[in-house]
């Protein structure tokens, strides 16, 4: 058995839409409101998301020495070796310009390399 439409409700919210007085505007205005919070509220949650994860990535330090990742210590939790705050891959010190530096690049024939 199928539910009959409910006439009274549809006529009423399109006499809400049309009608130019009070209802109506404050009609339109609440669903304004509830669509402007359905929408926004998630792009801000994801982009204060996005800024935390930025963040947090750049604050992590590896242990050079077990791997294990930290944020803010001058030792590691784990296995107690210093850990390099503001030393890059290798040992590069980081914020150095890369004009500055020089890199040496030994050439090497294919052949050289290969054991027959």
């Amino acid at each position: 058995m199928s539910r009959p439409l409910p006439w009274l409700w549809i006529v009423l919210a399109g006499v809400l839409l049309l009608a130019p007085g009070l209802g109506g505007r404050l009609f339109v205005d609440v669903l304004e409101g509830i669509t402007l919070l359905v929408v926004v509220v998630p792009l801000v949650l994801a982009g204060g998301g996005v800024i935390g994860w930025w963040w947090l990535r750049r604050n992590l330090i590896a242990c050079s020495a077990c791997g294990t990742t930290s944020i803010g210590q001058s030792q590691c939790p784990a296995c107690g070796s210093p850990l390099q705050g503001g030393q890059g891959p290798e040992g590069v010190p980081l914020g150095v310009d890369a004009s500055d530096v020089t890199i040496d690049v030994v050439a090497q024939s294919v052949d050289e390399g290969r054991k027959r």
